[in-house]
């Protein structure tokens, strides 16, 4: 029997509502939908609990705690089903009054993976640290199909050192959750910076951003050469697309780029090293 090494990602981009009941009911339909289509991974926004367009700390306030109703209802609209779902959220932590952006991977109703989101967004006019505490290690690698599949949050795109670190963990395919704000340059930036993770690893990057008034959509596959080969518009939209896990060897071949590297894997710099 030959070997599938086809996988069948669904992009599932959305405005994220302003209870947690409203976008578990959205949740719950793309996962419906992407099981249908035959989806082995369905990919969403970040902070999915709850967003307020113009109250930056709404989604602090609207937080749950891992066990709580969310996430939960996460896991049981994947029990029994094939694909695996990615997306992030704002995890209570006790005793903190700021939270733990927590990028979370679910499959038959168990949370294999947790990442706490490493770079917060203090640039622009984003402070994210006032709301939440950023996280203090590189995610594992957690194989869906045919791929070894990497994580970042959002902003962690603008940082090429994690992106190799899980390239050189094997990773194949980075998957990337994001709100990604609208601005001057903000979709052309979304979309340079992808391509840069995906051509300068030889990998896939398969990214969803939130849409609506205050972020961009445009989710987006790219490949191991860094051509766009799929992408969502600015509204809300389920968009299917396969990928050959055999580009990844292809592209790997001609551009050993992995392989020429001249400087050492990158790693966590210590409290107060430059």
């Amino acid at each position: 029997m030959t070997e599938n090494k086809t996988l069948r990602i669904a992009l599932g981009q959305f405005s994220v509502r302003e209870s947690s009941e409203e976008n578990q009911a959205v949740v719950r339909d793309l996962i419906d939908r992407a099981e249908a289509g035959g989806a082995e991974l369905l990919v969403m926004p970040e902070s999915v609990i709850a967003q307020k367009p113009g109250a930056p700390a709404w989604s602090r306030t609207h937080a749950e705690p891992l066990d709580g109703p969310f996430v939960t209802a996460l896991r049981e609209a994947t029990k029994g089903r094939r694909v695996t779902v990615v997306c992030t959220v704002l995890a209570r932590i006790p005793g903190e009054t700021r939270c733990a952006n927590d990028l979370l991977v679910v499959r038959d109703g168990k949370v294999l993976l947790t990442y706490q989101k490493l770079h917060l967004y203090d640039a622009f006019s984003g402070r994210e640290s006032d709301n939440c505490l950023a996280g203090e290690s590189v995610p594992e690698l957690v194989d869906i199909g045919p791929f070894r599949c990497g994580f970042m949050t959002c902003y962690d795109i603008r940082f090429p050192e994690l992106a190799r670190a899980l390239a050189l963990k094997g990773a194949t395919l980075l998957v990337v959750s994001a709100a990604w704000y609208r601005g001057p340059l903000k979709e052309s930036h979304w979309d340079i910076t992808l391509r840069s993770r995906a051509l300068e690893n030889t990998a896939f990057v398969a990214a969803v951003s939130e849409c609506g008034a205050a972020c961009i959509g445009s989710s987006k596959i790219v490949d191991p050469l860094g051509v766009v080969t799929a992408q969502c518009g600015a509204s809300d939209q389920l968009l299917f697309a396969d990928i050959e896990a055999d580009a990844v060897t292809r592209a790997r071949a001609s551009l050993p780029v992995l392989e020429n590297r001249r400087f050492a894997a990158p790693r966590l710099r210590e409290p107060g090293e430059l």
